[in-house]
């Protein structure tokens, strides 16, 4: 059997195909300018959102922590969307609400202060993913993220961003399918900025990625999700007895390892009823199940729909993109049962 059409290329790591399944895109980027004394509280986004400082410096204050943060300019901050928050010229100023600014201004550059001042330069965007990269990986992440200036990953976000901004704002040919690419980058260096870091957070997906020790386990099965891996054959691949093995591998992922190739499966069948025309029987022996009935099985017990069903709710809208938001709210509050099948632990 060749390698399922949904992997990638010929050799990815486990973070490529885990990217591979989130379909990120951004749904909204627009710039601020700021200057003399003014301060914008902004709602929790509801999804991943990134503000960049291209120029001049503000504070920024995330609600639950008064701690302010000082943003100097090539900084980036990402939002995992939990939480409101602040920008300001000084943390003590009361702050106006940053939706009447952003609603009520034509320009692709809202102003923020007294006119005729920039003293800041900043870009703002919202990237929404499906219903795999939600439960995979936005649980997992922190509230909020400071990527300094000075790192690796900030000024490549910096740029990306612009490049976004401009191609969302453009009449130009092939903006949508460029802003779709630039998304993707956008979130691998986020993640990228985040594995870097994951031993502070708590036990999932993300850190189980950035794990060295697990890290070959997770290829064979990222690699090949078909095939029927017994415990032994991913233990002996991380050159782990079985018992250490699997107890590593869930302090470090959260599930068994046998559980996270369950969830890997129905991940990548959410992604394939969402983007393709495959049929169930076909997607069911792709992914390793002997039948239809049995992966539909699985696939209901894990997400609470029948394939069918999350595929016609899929269809109803008129483009992919409309699918996957309206899938994702329509599945939003489907809770696994039978077992711990919770992505992300």
């Amino acid at each position: 059997m060749g390698a399922p059409p949904y992997l990638g290329s010929t050799n990815p790591d486990p973070l490529t195909h885990t990217l591979n399944v989130t379909s990120a895109r951004c749904v909204l980027a627009r710039g601020l300018t700021a200057g003399g004394s003014w301060a914008l509280r902004f709602p929790a986004p509801g999804r991943l959102k990134l503000h960049a400082v291209l120029r001049g410096v503000n504070w920024l204050t995330v609600e639950g922590d008064e701690r302010p943060v000082f943003l100097e300019s090539g900084d980036v901050v990402a939002f995992n969307g939990g939480l409101p928050f602040v920008m300001a010229a000084d943390p003590s100023m009361p702050p106006q609400d940053a939706r009447a600014l952003l609603g009520t201004s034509p320009h692709l550059f809202a102003h923020a202060g007294d006119e005729g001042i920039t003293d800041v330069v900043s870009i703002g965007a919202h990237f929404e993913v499906n219903t795999a990269g939600a439960d995979l990986l936005l649980q997992v992440l922190p509230p909020v993220i400071h990527l300094p200036r000075d790192g690796e990953e900030a000024p490549t976000l910096c740029w990306l961003l612009e490049q976004v901004l401009r191609e969302m704002s453009a009449d130009r040919p092939g903006s949508n399918n460029m802003a779709e690419h630039l998304s993707h980058l956008v979130f691998a260096h986020v993640l990228r900025a985040c594995l870097a870091r994951s031993e502070s957070y708590p036990a999932g997906w993300l850190r189980a990625l950035a794990d060295e020790r697990i890290a070959p386990a997770l290829h064979l099965m990222h690699t090949d999700p078909a095939r029927p891996w017994q415990l032994s054959e991913l233990a002996q691949a991380a050159a782990m007895s079985r018992s250490a093995f699997a107890g590593v591998f869930t302090a470090v992922a959260g599930v068994p390892p046998l559980t996270y190739l369950y969830q890997w499966r129905i991940r990548l069948a959410e992604r394939t009823l969402l983007r393709e025309d495959t049929s169930v029987s076909e997607l069911a022996l792709s992914l390793g199940y002997a039948s239809e009935s049995a992966f539909s099985h699985a696939f209901k017990r894990a997400t609470g729909f029948a394939p069918k069903r999350f595929r016609d709710a899929a269809r109803v809208p008129r483009d992919r993109d409309e699918a996957e938001r309206g899938v994702a709210v329509a599945f939003k509050g489907a809770a696994p049962s039978g077992g711990d099948h919770s992505a992300g632990g």
